[in-house]
């Protein structure tokens, strides 16, 4: 048993899957066709850069997906790996829309499409400078909540992501952050101001959610064969309907990335493959759980050195 999962935001670097569209013509031909799709140069970005145009969040979130689901389809094409046998798939964030497009639930120009617009409405929700997200780390995610709680007088703060033991990243507006900095800091607990420029998966994204509920009721999404689990909850999805209401509350709604991938766990699958940029996700899964087996597919290297484990 394995299982598949896509990374989000603040994976991207310049340059990720560059030896992927050196070396195979279906990667260039579906690069070629994400800037015909989306009109801009979006491999160009990825490829080359610079960095400033990457990390806007309306050409990140495409980028990323054209990304995993390019090495997705190196891997089931190229290497004949039967990566559509998995038990379980899951996406953090903008990852869910890969996975789903890899799964064959959402059309490659669709996921293009809407994530553009998914990226442009979350960096609009907020003036770039009103809103951000720090990284807290060594707390239990309880402990945090209560903090939250305690001090709803004095700010509002969100917690965004329950990435894994020990790290969780809460979002919130400019000024409301330095003061739960300030608590945070009385209480010797070490947070770090993440370098982004607004303050996702939370109430403050709803202006986001208002334009993307009308463009995901008109998407064209079927179920996948694999086992979806959802950010919202953390459960398998079980029909098309729920699932575009949940990719809808992603928006305003934490990542429970912790619960998602202890919920795989606990079904008795301990191997993953991170399928896209990076190797945050993998980072996290290996904090959770002792006896996890966890590959990257970041290279060509990586897929001829793979083996699926029992």
């Amino acid at each position: 048993m394995f299982s598949l999962v896509f990374p989000g935001q603040g994976s991207q670097t310049v340059g990720m899957a560059r030896d992927f569209y050196q070396n195979f013509d279906l990667v260039k031909k579906l690069f070629n066709q994400a800037d015909e799709i989306l009109g801009i140069k979006i491999s160009q970005t990825i490829l080359e850069g610079p960095k400033e145009n990457l990390n806007m969040t309306e050409n990140t979130q495409p980028a990323i997906f054209l990304v995993g689901y390019s090495i997705y389809q190196v891997a089931i094409k190229e290497f004949n790996l039967n990566l559509n046998e998995a038990t379980f798939a899951a996406g953090h964030s903008l990852g869910e829309y890969t996975a789903l497009s890899c799964l064959g639930s959402l059309k490659f120009s669709d996921g293009l499409k809407i994530l553009k617009i998914r990226g442009k409405s979350m960096q609009n929700s907020v003036p770039v400078g009103e809103g951000g997200m720090i990284a807290v780390i060594g707390m239990k995610i309880e402990e945090l909540d209560k903090i939250i709680l305690d001090n709803a007088n004095n700010f509002n703060c969100y917690i965004a992501n329950d990435n894994t033991n020990g790290q969780v990243v809460v979002s919130g507006k400019t000024d409301q952050l330095k003061k739960f900095m300030e608590i945070l800091k009385e209480n010797k607990i070490k947070s770090i101001k993440l370098p982004v420029s607004a303050p996702f998966h939370c109430p403050l994204m709803n202006k986001a959610s208002k334009i993307m509920s009308e463009e995901i009721k008109k998407l064209d999404i079927k179920m996948p064969q694999i086992k979806i689990l959802s950010n919202v909850n953390a459960k398998e999805v079980d029909n098309v309907s729920d699932l575009k209401k949940l990719l809808i509350s992603q928006i305003e709604s934490r990542v429970r990335w912790r619960e998602i991938i202890n919920s795989i766990i606990h079904n008795n699958c301990n191997n993953f493959i991170e399928i896209g940029p990076g190797k945050v996700l993998s980072g996290m899964i290996k904090r959770l759980a002792k006896n996890i087996n966890v590959n990257s597919f970041n290279s060509i290297e990586d897929m001829r050195n793979y083996k699926i484990n029992d």
